[in-house]
Parts: structure tokens; sequence; C-alpha cells
């Protein structure tokens, strides 16, 4: 094999949407200038209905991380009592984060692979009405877990806690009913399911979390959440604002909206049902106990190292998948499922895994985990034609 495509199946970066690269070409505008305001203006709007909230949209120059620190310097003070549901790596950063900025928190943990019950988020509440704010993954990407946002956010909804929920990889994979589900704040990354580069944060935040913003009293500068309101609401950014991916990010938004953000979701859950089907047809088995639909986390054959099969990818196919995190690593390889996939992708990667674990010794019938993905794609296209019928 002379030419080998670079191809990007991790769950952050994803492949990235071709109109939204040419639109980066166009950075040469300057930032306080009305053609800038009118894109600001444009993208916040366009990110509003797409995430169907009456919430105000803040966007950061920042990873996704920056977004976490944003919620908590500015609607938590030293000395807050607060909730923190962890059932992995990313959960551990809220725990790494609350301990940052001096919050007090009471940790509700569950072991990689499985997700923080609803009932003990509740519980914990009834427990201590002093806590102030709780936080949790929608979906945990180093464990391809999903939590039960829903059922969390109603029960957070009937406290005086703001409920702060990091849907980094959650938005564009799950249902996320900000407004109706109670969700305070809700945080997403550029370099996920919205697909373009690394770069940018946003966020949803509600009236409950500003008023909760008024008493808080962590330090803060660059992620000054309430200049940044002030700011977007004459389509300007408090700092230097990352021109080349807010064209790139209202591309992206005008793409969603051309398919629906329903769709876009469907998409994602699709092939995860499908690549489950096909790990469950190669005898392999899935990590999670609440799979994700954002990224699969398959356990590697016994006796295999997951790192070799990552590695595999990339030098037999220049595919590039993800190894498991911390503990993790060397136990599970992660494909992902959140933004431009499609069913091209899983076929393609499904048939290289097999021979990559056939060549590793592992038994395989070629074509059996391939089939498994043909199966639900021409489930899905028999029943889109019998509706349509």
């Amino acid at each position: 094999m002379h030419i080998k495509k670079q191809r990007l199946l991790t769950p952050g970066p994803t492949p990235l949407l071709p109109a939204a690269l040419h639109a980066m070409m166009g950075s040469d505008i300057h930032h306080r200038t009305e053609d800038f305001r009118n894109l600001y203006k444009q993208v916040l709007a366009d990110l509003k209905k797409l995430l169907e909230t009456s919430n105000d949209i803040l966007v950061l120059v920042a990873s996704g991380t920056g977004g976490l620190e944003a919620a908590t310097q500015n609607f938590f003070s030293p000395g807050d009592e607060v909730l923190v549901c962890s059932a992995g790596k990313f959960g551990e950063r809220w725990v790494e984060l609350m301990k940052a900025f001096g919050a007090k928190a009471t940790v509700l943990t569950a072991p990689y692979g499985e997700a923080v019950q609803p009932e003990a988020v509740e519980q914990a509440l009834a427990q201590n009405k002093n806590i102030k704010g709780v936080f949790v993954q929608a979906s945990e990407t180093s464990t391809g877990t999903e939590h039960d946002v829903k059922s969390m956010g109603l029960a957070v909804k009937k406290t005086d806690a703001i409920f702060v929920v990091d849907a980094i990889t959650g938005i564009g994979t799950m249902p996320l009913y900000i407004d109706e589900w109670g969700l305070d704040i809700v945080i997403g990354g550029s370099q996920k399911a919205f697909m373009i580069p690394p770069g940018l944060t946003f966020m949803s935040v509600s009236p409950k979390a500003w008023a909760h913003g008024e008493t808080a009293k962590s330090p803060r500068y660059y992620f000054d959440l309430k200049r940044e309101k002030k700011n977007a609401a004459s389509g300007e950014s408090a700092w230097t604002p990352n021109t080349a991916l807010l064209l790139a990010l209202a591309e992206a938004l005008k793409y969603i909206q051309s398919i629906g953000m329903e769709k876009l979701v469907q998409n994602a859950q699709l092939l995860a049902l499908a690549t489950r089907a096909a790990m469950k047809e190669l005898g392999l088995e899935l990590f999670s106990s609440s799979p994700a639909s954002s990224v699969t986390a398959v356990r590697s054959p016994a006796g295999m190292d997951s790192g070799v099969i990552v590695k595999e990818f990339r030098s037999r196919f220049n595919a590039i998948i993800a190894n498991g995190q911390g503990s993790m690593k060397g136990q599970i390889f992660r494909i992902a499922h959140l933004g431009y996939f499609d069913f091209h992708d899983l076929f393609a990667i499904t048939a290289e895994l097999e021979l990559i674990l056939t060549a590793r010794g592992y038994p395989v019938r070629f074509g059996s985990g391939v089939a498994a993905v043909q199966n639900v794609y021409s489930g899905v296209a028999l029943a889109k034609e019998a509706v349509l019928a």
C-alpha cells in the first residue's frame, strides 16, 4: 500500500467539514468592525437556535477545559459545597477544578465503564441542602459512557443548586433539552460534533446560574462571563477572538441547520448502534455498561494490548483511533461517531479491525463485523422506505 489517506477517527479532534475549512481562509477581517459584529451575532443566534434554548450563549477562545474553568470561576466561591459526579478521567477533571478553586466537593464515583446513577444525586441533594452546584459529564468520553442527564437535571431543578453539564462530546450525539431538563450551564467545544479545529468553547447560561454568579467570589479576569455577556450584546467579544474559527463555526452551524440537529444526533446514535453490533459479532466486549453515542469503548482481546491495535491502525491504514486513558491504557480502544462521520467510515474501520485482529492471531471470519454494520444500515434504510411509502 503506497497511498494511504489519513483518517481521523478519534473522539476529538474529529474530521473537519470542508466548507468550514474553506471559510477559514477569509479570516483577515478586523474584530472591531461591522463585518465581524454581524458574524459574531449570527454565530451566537445560530448556536442558540440549534441548542433550542432561551438561555444566554457565550463563546470563548479556549479548549473545552477553558469552558469548565469559566463555569467554576464565575458561579461559585471558595468554600462552596458542591456535588461532583465522577465516572472517568473527565469526571476527575471536575474534581481537580473544584480543588483548584477551593470548593468543598462531595464526589459521587462510579467505576470506569459505569455511570453515576441519578438516584445517588437526588439522595445527596436531599441530605445536604447547602449544595450549590452539581457537575457531570453528559458523555464520559474516556470510558464511552453516557449519563442520564435528564433525570439528574430534573432532580437538581427542584433545589437551589445549579446543574453544570460538560456536554463537550454530548452535544450532537445525544438529546439535550436544556430548558426543559433544567441544565443551567451546558458547555461545548468546537472540535467535537461541530466539525472544526480545536480552539473555541461555548456555553449556555440560565437565569438561575446568573443569579448564583452575583455572589460568586472566585477570582477571574480573562474568563469573566459577565463581561463577555455585555460585549456579546453588541456583537463583540471581550478579548481578541479567533476569527478563523468563528468563520468555520458559522459554516458548520449552517450545515447542521440544513440537516437538523436531531439528524446529527441520530447519525451518531446509528453509527454507535452499528459499531456495538459489529463488536458483538467479532466476539469483543464493550467496556461501558451504559454506552454513549459519541464514542464506543471496546475491550481488547485477552492478552492483546489495545495500544497494539491503535498502532496497527496508524501504521497499516493511516487511521487514527484512540487508546484508553490512564489506567485504561492498553485495555480498551475507542472508535468515535460524533460530527463528520458516516457509514463509509464505519465500514472501513470495521474491515480494518478484522484484518488487524487476524494478523495478531485472534480468530475472525472475514466480513462478519462488516456484515453486522451492513445489517444495521440496511434495516434503517428499509424502515425509512416503509415510512415514506
